[in-house]
């Protein structure tokens, strides 16, 4: 290896001598400025290199930029010399190694990716040495990290790699395990192109994309309230069947006046980073959805201030002006949920695969497992322990961070 410096102090090596065809690893390293990779890459073209790879990172100022690249006679070649004035004119370091052969770096056939997502109010670096710990531990490699966030979230993603012998079950056992221990998310999810190009999210309504119960808040203005929230638990903790919970709880509503519905919507409270979530999803192009077991009359007008493409939930019926207890239509129950859920994507000719899911209750359960992601957000630990990842960070915007999406990702189509 040869090393190269603007420092003087530092010692040089002698040159690098090869076989042919084999495989010059450059690296340059330093204080960033434009036109670095230009002028590397025309000294690279001038001396008819083939490029075989690229990978350039900034980090807080500072360059690490890497061209992997195959030279006749390298040992020999003035390239070497013309970057070793290059890199000192430039006041920037130069490493340079042989590397295996050009045929040992293609990628391997086989080989399994996943993406691991921490995300946390500060992700520190007690997460990061874990969830790194777990990773070797496993059989798996890390490729690269980086940070997605950069504002009230902390967010990083690791993207990892191993062969057949690597374990992704125990890598999901021992992360789980870091979750409950730290106060971070962190979700494994297999790497692929679908992972990025989710196109319809699917969410529930009540302590999901609002704070509230809707069912609660009309029982708490009817004055019912302790009856009705005694048999919602029961039912969000899957104890009993939610066609009967919710046959039972209307029941009770039943003589309350109409304008309740718009007394509850005044109530109603976003769950923080709902209206940026959402924003974000329609300008990434994404297909929104709210599917609830609480009440169109309720679902619907959030549709309209949101600005969601559905929604669908059950219809309390009106009568003279006053609610009369009874459910009009199907009921929006757990295997209805899941109907919808595909209705629309059929509709839109989208994929399962390329539908999210985000619930909280039992009643969601068949919605998770039919969409290619599902997302319990601050739930039931029945509803944890069935879905593809959870989130129990207080705000929704930390879904965006489970497809990869970046701030400066949001900001680019903002402008």
């Amino acid at each position: 290896m040869a090393k190269a410096a603007a420092n003087p102090t530092r010692t040089e090596t002698a040159p690098v001598t090869t076989t042919d065809r084999e495989a010059l690893l450059i690296t340059v390293t330093g204080i960033d400025k434009p036109g670095i990779t230009a002028e590397i890459a025309k000294i690279l073209d001038d001396a008819s290199a083939e490029l075989l790879d690229v990978e350039q990172v900034v980090v807080h100022g500072r360059l690490i930029l890497h061209f992997l690249v195959c030279l006749d006679a390298m040992g020999s070649h003035p390239v070497l010399k013309e970057l070793l004035w290059k890199t000192r004119e430039l006041g920037l370091d130069l490493d340079l190694d042989v590397v295996d052969p050009v045929r040992d770096h293609t990628p391997q056939a086989g080989r399994r990716r996943f993406a691991i997502t921490l995300v946390a109010p500060g992700v520190g670096a007690g997460v990061l040495g874990a969830a790194a710990a777990a990773v070797a531990q496993t059989g798996f490699n890390i490729d690269r990290i980086e940070r997605l966030s950069e504002g009230r979230l902390s967010s990083i993603e690791l993207l990892v790699s191993g062969d057949e012998g690597a374990d992704a079950r125990t890598l999901k056992t021992r992360l789980l395990e870091i979750e409950r221990r730290l106060p971070c998310d962190i979700a494994l999810q297999r790497e692929s192109l679908l992972r990025r190009s989710k196109r319809l999210v699917v969410m529930d309504m009540d302590s999901t994309l609002i704070q509230q119960e809707v069912i609660d808040e009309l029982a708490r203005l009817h004055g019912v309230y302790d009856e009705v929230s005694q048999v919602t638990e029961r039912a969000m903790q899957g104890e009993l069947p939610f066609g009967e919970s919710l046959k039972r709880r209307c029941a009770l509503l039943a003589g309350a006046p109409e304008s309740v519905f718009r007394d509850v919507l005044e109530r109603i409270e976003f769950t923080p980073g709902a209206e940026h979530f959402v924003g974000a999803l329609k300008r990434l192009g994404y297909k929104t959805a709210v599917v609830s077991g609480g009440f169109i009359q309720v679902a619907e007008p959030l549709r309209q201030k949101l600005g969601l493409d559905y929604a669908f939930a059950n219809h309390l019926e009106v009568e003279d002006g006053v609610l009369t207890g009874r459910v009009i239509g199907p009921v929006v129950d757990r295997a209805r949920k899941a109907d919808l859920l595909e209705s629309m994507a059929q509709a839109e000719r989208i994929s399962l695969e390329a539908v999210i899911a985000i619930g909280d209750g039992a009643n969601d359960l068949d919605m998770l497992d039919r969409a290619g992601l599902g997302i319990a957000f601050n739930a039931k630990k029945v509803v944890q322990e069935a879905a593809d990842t959870a989130i129990n960070q207080k705000n929704l915007d930390a879904v965006l961070y489970l497809l990869g999406i970046r701030e400066e990702d949001l900001r680019a189509v903002s402008a």
